[in-house]
């Protein structure tokens, strides 16, 4: 094997473990077996009816963790968005203009940055009650300051460049040379913080709906080991409740961590 398709096997990985857990999500009603709010007989053990058994409610297991695929996506995916968006915008005024909007950017990234994200991220949701929203919302408030530093320091070299001087020199407005000459020779880079922000979400997400501050209605990955964990699965030795959403969990953000790590290798050459 050459060092071209070396280089390309964490890109490979990642995109067939997310495509995998894509399609799950995107066709759920088809692939579960129940309806996860289903009640049956409680704590059965895996058989040919409940492939993961059941939880103390009598919930198919294996039917709440192919919906949990869409719900842990869907806040982590958004919530990437969010913050890469809110990341790259603030770096291109930070890097480009400099002054008095870097200054305070600056400061106010470095100070968001001393705050541990957990606990801060924990209270927000708390103030604004559990839910998709709250949780975006929150992990989108408490995460974009890694992207913005990062993406910052590509812009000023960027600026450095001499085809970018001759364009400010010739007075082009600041709006077209950002969207026509920066952003395009940043994309590589926002990409690869992308994918990694998808992965630090759904960690983030995980975190706080073990602690039960997650989605209610729908459960997620995170929601399942919240309820194994606080209805005794570990104590009853009841391994098909708790390791699950653990191995999915890891799996999908070892998934988009492979790309973001890809991105990073391609960067460095």
């Amino acid at each position: 094997m050459n060092k071209k398709k070396q280089k390309n096997l964490p890109m490979i990985g990642g995109i067939l473990i997310i495509s995998f857990f894509l399609f799950i999500a995107v066709f759920a009603e088809q692939i579960a077996p129940y309806d996860p709010t289903d009640m049956m007989q409680g704590y059965l053990p895996p058989s040919k009816e409940h492939i993961l058994g059941t939880n103390d409610l009598g919930q198919d297991i294996f039917s709440e963790m192919i919906y949990g695929t869409r719900v842990s996506l869907y806040i982590g995916i958004f919530a990437a968005f969010v913050v890469t968006g809110i990341g790259t915008v603030m770096a291109m005024i930070s890097g480009y203009f400099g002054g008095i909007a870097d200054k305070i950017i600056t400061a106010v990234t470095n100070i968001a940055m001393a705050v541990p994200s957990l606990p801060l991220t924990v209270l927000l949701v708390a103030y604004l009650k559990p839910g998709k929203a709250s949780l975006i919302i929150a992990i989108s408030i408490t995460a974009w300051t890694g992207t913005a530093r990062i993406l910052r320091s590509r812009v000023q070299q960027l600026c450095e460049m001499p085809f970018i001087k001759i364009e400010k020199t010739m007075g082009v407005h600041p709006i077209i040379i950002l969207w026509k000459h920066l952003l395009p020779n940043m994309k590589d880079l926002i990409f690869t913080r992308g994918a990694l922000a998808v992965s630090s979400a759904m960690m983030t997400e995980s975190s706080l709906s073990f602690l039960g501050l997650g989605t209610y209605g729908e459960k997620s990955w995170g929601n399942v080991l919240h309820y194994a964990f606080f209805r005794n699965s570990i104590m009853k030795q009841q391994v098909w409740w708790y390791i699950p959403p653990i191995i999915c969990i890891s799996i999908a953000v070892l998934g988009f961590m492979l790309i973001g790590y890809y991105g990073q290798q391609k960067k460095e050459g």
